[in-house]
């Protein structure tokens, strides 16, 4: 895409000469390393019963592309009194991830809200975050219903003011307070009552009027909402000095009229006209006023779609108006098809859907299948949200209707909306300056390791090449059981190992050398905390189209699933036990521990299963007089070792250590002893042999492991879990009972790479459900987007 726009700079008409090299500067690095991250969730359906999971797929892009460096995405979901019930903490693969979030059983609230963001976005405006009123079914009325309305009138000079003595064009919206549309009747009056135009709405509440204001005028709304309540509105202060900015649109292209009035004429001789889209600059033109007035034409074919911001400046670089307008050429989509190549509206059929992406695209999608006789939501998509939604300020009111087609309707009315909503993305004051905003959240580049800091403590306390022991119980995804690490101190008290990943809650038990006992460990600090603000859950973010008859339907569907669930409450699966013949157990211990060279023949010690092993004051006592020919004299920490005259290497989980640190360690932490006779070949220097001890993991450590250690409750990830889809090609006893899902099918992870340009999907039909809503939605390696909804029926 940075191709795309350097193309269109050279195709275009400008002088660079004539450019501020200090602004060129600026911006060009404003727009390579601030560009702000937008992210786009899809939802498995539209509404959700209480105790179900509502399932999501995140993207993330930051200007054209994916924004492929943060690898940490976080929501938080409130309830509809704008209490917290979870934080999720997702990791970011390829601008991606995915997640789901269980509704509490009891849930009574109408609405759950979702606010959704990275670090990276917490450096920008809120109001670009990533929000969502999710519906909940329940004995719901409305919040449309039965409800004041509450009407507000926006107006909106083009160019950013209202400037006397020249024609100005001025738009206008009518909202309620949750954001719909409404119809208003009424007339623009100066101050002595004088009406000088009429309010005509054009499309959702949007339009707009021009306006010549002359000396001394100033002017009021005088209008009458939809229930015939009057209200009166003052427009927007008149400016005594300023030009007034006029775009058009006329296809392919965009003409700009730009007029000043009599005051500003006098000052202002010439202006300079600067294109940014994602804060890259398109274009530039320096033109001079003659009579106050300038006109030309922009050529847009060869830019990406998005929105153009056309910044007018006075020939000191001082902002005189700013305009956007919305480009669509298109090419955002790439061509991606869905065949279904087997058919099953019956009971429990099978289906089969073949999804199709040219052979050079790599792609992630994900695809939901959903009872089509339900509520649902098309007013937003992720082509529409991340090309229009993300990026303005407020809501847009169903924005998929702006790119159902490219008619010249739709553009008109698309640029309303361009007319009406807030945009100021660039502090140009601070640009012009040679300044930067100040970064205070840097991006997550590296993925929630197991981390943390140690208070308390001044760097000399710590001693040479310190180490914090922890141990590691119950981290789920990871699935390795308990694990013990030695994990070295950084100068400034902080660790971090970068191979262990947490999800869910862990539960970490931790030991410090002697002399730190008064030190405190905090974990996980790089991790965001939920954000404090309290927002609402009151539909003030929810689709304003409301499908009340898929909503009936659904609200019966999700009473009867309540039920099932209720029903199947304490049932646990049978059993299944495998016997098999197993190898002894200090054999199964080298099996499980040694690796390489270390695999092979020696000594072999067992302190899992020796009772008499905790007696001993530390690892070398425990070995004095086991091993003919070697020699262990001293006492704790200072150890000799001799072997055949020479000095074993020591080693903690294969890896080179030193005797004083080895014998800190407490021996109920270690499984495993390896002793490797002399000269041991599988090490550079080992004349003397080796020696290898193993710290416990998995099921070797206690069901108590760090008794009596320092210990926190430590989360990281949230867990990930799959979505379940029966198989009813064979029998399973737990497929007998009722089937009433109104998610069918829903796979987060569809992906297109090295040549694969076909996936197939399998899923069956529930016990109710005669027709299917396909919705599917993705995102290629380059930033193109796509969105296939479809019915089978």
């Amino acid at each position: 895409m940075k191709k795309f726009i350097l193309f269109f700079l050279l195709s275009f008409f400008f002088t660079s000469g004539l450019y501020a090299q200090s602004l060129d500067t600026t911006l060009e690095k404003y727009a390579l390393t601030m560009a702000p991250e937008r992210a786009y969730i899809h939802f498995d359906k539209t509404t959700y019963g209480a105790g179900e999971t509502i399932w999501f797929k995140a993207y993330l892009m930051e200007g054209f592309s994916p924004a492929v460096e943060s690898k940490t995405f976080y929501i938080d979901w409130t309830d509809d009194k704008g209490n917290l019930l979870q934080h999720t903490v997702s990791p970011l693969q390829g601008a991606t991830t995915n997640g789901q979030f269980d509704i509490p059983p009891k849930y009574s609230g109408s609405f759950i809200h979702v606010k959704a963001y990275t670090k990276w976005m917490l450096n920008f405006d809120t109001a670009f975050f990533y929000e969502k009123d999710i519906r909940i079914i329940s004995d719901y009325v409305s919040p449309f219903q039965n409800t004041s309305l509450q009407t507000t009138l926006g107006f909106y000079p083009e160019g950013g003011d209202m400037v006397r003595g020249v024609n100005n064009k001025i738009a206008f919206k009518a909202r309620d307070q949750f954001g719909r549309p409404i119809k208003i009747s009424g007339a623009i009056q100066n101050q002595k009552g004088d009406i000088k135009t009429t309010l005509k709405i054009l499309h959702d509440g949007m339009g707009y009027f021009n306006l010549l204001p002359n000396s001394g005028e100033s002017f009021v709304a005088v209008w009458k909402d939809a229930n015939g309540s009057k209200h009166t509105t003052a427009l927007p202060a008149v400016r005594e000095s300023g030009i007034a900015v006029q775009i058009t649109l006329q296809g392919d292209k965009r003409k700009f009229f730009i007029k000043a009035n009599p005051a500003a004429a006098e000052k202002i001789k010439n202006v300079r006209l600067l294109g940014t889209m994602n804060s890259f600059r398109v274009f530039e033109v320096q033109r001079n006023l003659d009579n106050g007035t300038t006109e030309g034409v922009i050529p847009v074919q060869n830019l990406p779609s998005g929105i153009l911001t056309i910044s007018v400046f006075d020939g000191q670089w001082n902002l005189l108006a700013e305009r956007i307008t919305f480009i669509n050429n298109e090419e955002y989509q790439f061509p991606a098809a869905m065949e279904v190549t087997h058919w099953g509206l019956n009971k429990r059929a099978r289906n089969e859907i073949e999804l199709t992406v040219p052979d050079s695209v790599e792609a992630n999608f994900s695809i939901a299948v959903t009872d089509a006789s339900i509520d649902t939501d098309s007013s937003d998509n992720i082509i529409s949200h991340f090309l229009l939604s993300a990026e303005l300020r407020g809501q847009i009111f169903n924005p998929a209707y702006y790119f159902s087609s490219n008619d010249d309707s739709v553009s008109q009315n698309l640029d309303l909306v361009m007319l009406t909503n807030g945009w100021r993305r660039i502090n140009w004051d601070a640009i012009t300056n040679g300044n930067l905003p100040a970064i205070q959240y840097p991006k997550d580049t590296a993925y929630l390791s197991l981390s943390g800091k140690i208070y308390g403590v001044l760097p000399s306390q710590l001693g040479v090449a310190p180490h914090i022991i922890l141990i590691v119980s119950g981290n789920q995804q990871e699935k390795k059981g308990n694990q013990m690490l030695y994990v070295p101190i950084q100068k400034d008290g902080t660790f971090i190992d970068q191979s262990v990943f947490l999800f869910d809650t862990a539960h970490v038990f931790y030991q410090l050398s002697k002399g730190l006992e008064d030190a405190s460990v905090h974990f996980m600090e790089n991790k965001l905390p939920a954000r404090t603000n309290r927002i609402e859950a009151n539909g003030k973010y929810f689709n304003k189209i409301e499908d009340t008859t898929g909503y009936a339907r659904h609200k019966k569907y999700a009473e009867e699933l309540r039920q099932i669930l209720i029903e199947a409450q304490g049932k646990l699966l049978e059993n299944v036990i495998l016997k098999t013949k197993t190898k002894s157990p200090v054999d199964q211990l080298d099996e499980r521990y040694t690796t390489g060279f270390f695999s092979g023949d020696g000594y072999k010690f067992d302190l899992v299963h020796d009772p008499l092993a905790g007696a001993a004051p530390n690892i070398f006592a425990y070995l004095q007089g086991k091993i003919a020919g070697l020699n262990i004299s001293g006492t704790a920490p200072n150890i000799n070792l001799q072997w055949r005259g020479n000095t074993p290497v020591v080693l903690i989980d294969e890896i080179p250590s030193d005797v004083s640190f080895l014998s800190s360690i407490d021996i109920k932490n270690v499984a495993y002893v390896k002793v490797m006779r002399p000269p041991f070949l599988g090490l550079p220097g080992a004349t003397g042999g080796a020696i290898a001890i193993y710290t416990r993991k998995g099921n070797d450590i206690p069901n108590e492991p760090g008794k009596g250690l320092a210990n926190n409750k430590v989360s990281g990830y949230s867990l990930i879990r799959q979505f379940y889809s029966p198989d009813y090609s064979s029998f399973v006893e737990a497929n007998e009972k009722k089937d009433n899902r109104t998610t069918l099918y829903w796979n987060p992870q569809v992906i297109f790479a090295n040549g694969k340009h076909q996936q197939t999907v399998t899923f069956y039909n529930n016990d109710i459900t005669d027709a299917f809503r396909v919705i599917i939605e993705g995102m290629s390696s380059d930033g193109h987007l796509v969105h296939i909804e479809q019915l089978m029926e």
